[in-house]
């Protein structure tokens, strides 16, 4: 068992789940076990004007799939975690901080580069105006396994036209990676993956191109909701999804987060870079431990540990 007394900071590093790692109940048991988180959720429910925790914690599960529930629910699960690590042991501070897609605003939020309030209104201003570009431009995003990434570079350009773009979206790990873009532009490319020796193709049950050029419709609009959320320098280094190096400034920052909505999660070149860093233990800070499973596909060595639940918590403290 790990316990907080256990880890170095200096080689530690925070990790922020993104959508896909949502499920019914979460955090609930935090909130039970520990007065800050419930504190973040009755803020949550506050600063949003309806009941988020009660849709975290009792679905329906449709309601909280809704992108437009499933980035804040993610968001304030993680900083409700990311509370009670601070709040439990305040001279903990990791060296590192990243968060895959959505994730990656939780972790600037961790890092102090936007108050929690106006953190989780940008939040869940990318869930509105993610759900209306895929409404404008619907789209789809598939699995693809066993396939490399310059490989699927040459697929999606072969199976992309001018009015059909596809794209890689996600490169999650070596053997798993994600494709997006317009449905027939994914189609194509899923079969010459097949035809190239995919292990699996997986087509996801999404309607949204995340991180793909169908995302540009809402581009500005983004570009000026962050603009106008003012980053501040975050007091921990992020690594950016975009370029997949630590950055701090808000400009930065801004600029990473803004590019993100139609660039490619560069998460096994983020790893690399923490470890390249000298990080050698990784906490996912919220719901699940979908980035700590990547995290050991892409460095075998390091050491991983869910930050999430109050058993978690309860490890830490042992």
């Amino acid at each position: 068992m790990t316990t907080i007394k256990s880890l170095d900071p200096t080689t530690t590093a925070l990790l922020f789940p993104g959508q896909g790692s949502q499920a019914v109940g979460m955090g609930r048991d935090l909130a039970e076990s520990y007065a800050e988180a419930r504190r973040v959720f009755q803020e949550a429910d506050e600063t949003l004007g309806f009941a988020l925790s009660a849709v975290m914690w009792e679905g329906p599960v449709e309601t909280l799939n809704d992108t437009i529930n499933t980035q804040p629910a993610l968001f304030v699960h993680s900083m409700a975690s990311f509370t009670v690590l601070r709040s439990l042991f305040p001279e903990f501070q990791p060296a590192l901080l990243a968060g895959h897609s959505l994730g990656e605003l939780s972790a600037l939020a961790s890092g102090g580069a936007l108050p929690f309030a106006e953190a989780l209104r940008l939040v869940r201003r990318r869930g509105e105006l993610m759900k209306r570009a895929g409404e404008i431009s619907p789209g789809g995003m598939a699995a693809v396994l066993n396939v490399d990434v310059p490989t699927l570079e040459q697929i999606c350009g072969k199976a992309s036209t001018a009015g059909q773009p596809v794209q890689v979206a996600n490169d999650n790990c070596p053997g798993q990676v994600v494709i997006s873009g317009a449905k027939a532009a994914v189609e194509r490319a899923m079969e010459l993956s097949k035809a190239a020796g995919a292990r699996r193709v997986i087509p996801l049950a999404v309607s949204i191109a995340a991180h793909s050029k169908l995302m540009s419709t809402i581009q500005a609009e983004w570009d000026a909701a962050v603009t106008a959320a003012g980053l501040r320098e975050s007091a921990i280094p992020l690594v950016g999804n975009v370029d997949a190096a630590p950055i701090s400034s808000g400009a930065d920052l801004s600029r990473d987060i803004q590019r993100q909505m139609q660039s490619r999660v560069r998460w096994t070149e983020s790893v690399r870079a923490a470890r390249e860093r000298g990080i050698k233990t990784y906490m996912e800070v919220g719901t699940g431990s979908v980035l700590l499973g990547l995290v050991k596909r892409i460095d075998s060595e390091a050491a991983v540990i869910p930050v999430g639940t109050a058993a978690d918590f309860a490890s830490l403290q042992a």
